[in-house]
């Protein structure tokens, strides 16, 4: 992979910055080569697939193989396979690599802002990159949540957010609570509950489906029926947001059934014991925070683009010209974060940015 220097001279001014180098900012990326704009591709992370390595060691993809491509490339293994987190990242680093996707890692952009010219410049540690137009893609999974009511706790219970779990042996010998019951919650504590007492605090119940339905993939019906592809504004669509995100494959059933306890909402954490909704307490030695993330945009400074944390837009498309996101949830439609999917996103963006790029500038990409 190449990267232009960042410390070009004031003139030297990028076609397209793109800012996050996960699935959503790559496939951005081999969309932009083809148009054969000039463009960079900056991340905070150190290596390729970052985010994926750094996630729990059985984690797998509910999407198999065969929905897991980006442009042009096919994710390498059979169809019906569900990958695991190491082989995502694999991928998307070869995917970087024979592309020749000009990257630029540990490159965190710090302050994003627009100036009187109407480009735009990003501060990053090593030095100012200025664009006519800059992509967002650094997905919904940024800042861990942990609720206030950890505070409670007594420092001798090992406490973690489940971003920063990796397998069973990481923790401390003993009972563990599992906070919130989304896939990670119930999939962390499955997994635990082979090799020690585990309890399970459910805040909210969101639909549940088998990974397989009628004989088939559950992604299969899903494409089949049109909710992975239909707007956002649509009546399914309003319905499917109102409820919460979808839990794939792991039920109460198998919990209860590996000996998991399940408890409704955690409501109180005093000491060493963690209080729940139906007046129950238990004594953790570990608690496992699956409280979700919070997307962090507080670096971008042009106003109007983010208001109380939402991002305005249609389509990834903000209402600064110039100024663009891809791998956002429900962007246009219910796939627009999952690997497989965000490309249609991608394609789109990336053609309307292309656009702006003066003649005089634009060059006819390679075959």
């Amino acid at each position: 992979m190449t990267a232009p220097s960042p410390d070009a001279g004031p003139d030297d001014c990028l076609d397209v910055l793109v800012v996050g180098a996960g699935q959503a900012g790559l496939a951005t990326a081999a969309h932009l080569a083809r148009r054969g704009v000039r463009f960079l591709v900056v991340d905070a992370a150190p290596e390729l697939g970052h985010a994926w390595r750094t996630r729990w060691d059985s984690l797998r993809l509910f999407t198999p193989a065969e929905y897991d491509g980006l442009p042009d490339a096919p994710f390498p293994a059979a169809p019906d396979h569900h990958p695991t987190k190491d082989q995502v990242a694999e991928f998307l680093e070869r995917f970087a690599r024979e592309r020749d996707l000009p990257v630029l890692l540990r490159c965190p952009v710090t302050r994003l802002e627009r100036l009187p010219d109407g480009r735009f410049l990003a501060t990053t540690p090593h030095g100012p990159l200025r664009a006519r137009s800059v992509v967002v893609a650094t997905g919904p999974f940024q800042v861990p949540v942990v609720p206030a009511v950890a505070e409670g706790l007594a420092g001798s219970v090992h406490q973690l957010h489940s971003s920063g779990y990796r397998n069973p042996s990481s923790l401390p010998d003993g009972p563990v609570v599992v906070v919130g019951a989304g896939n990670s919650g119930m999939q962390i504590a499955l997994e635990l509950a082979a090799t020690r007492e585990v309890t399970l605090a459910v805040g909210s119940r969101p639909p549940r489906l088998p990974q397989r339905v009628l004989g088939r993939d559950l992604f299969w019906w899903l494409r089949r029926t049109g909710v992975l592809t239909g707007p956002p504004d649509s009546r399914l669509a309003r319905r499917m947001r109102a409820r919460g995100d979808l839990v794939i494959g792991t039920s109460f059933r198998d919990l209860r059934r590996a000996g998991v306890t399940v408890h409704p909402r955690l409501t109180a954490a005093e000491g060493t014991v963690l209080g729940f909704a139906d007046g129950s307490t238990v004594r953790p030695s570990t608690v496992v925070w699956a409280t979700g993330f919070r997307r962090d945009h507080s670096w971008i400074d042009v106003p109007g683009v983010v208001v109380d944390g939402e991002v305005h837009h249609r389509r990834g498309l903000t209402g600064v010209a110039g100024l663009a996101f891809v791998g956002l949830p429900w962007q246009s439609c219910r796939g627009s974060a999952l690997l497989g999917f965000v490309q249609r996103d991608a394609e789109w963006v990336a053609a309307r940015l292309a656009a702006r790029v003066p003649a005089s500038r634009a060059v006819l990409a390679a075959p």
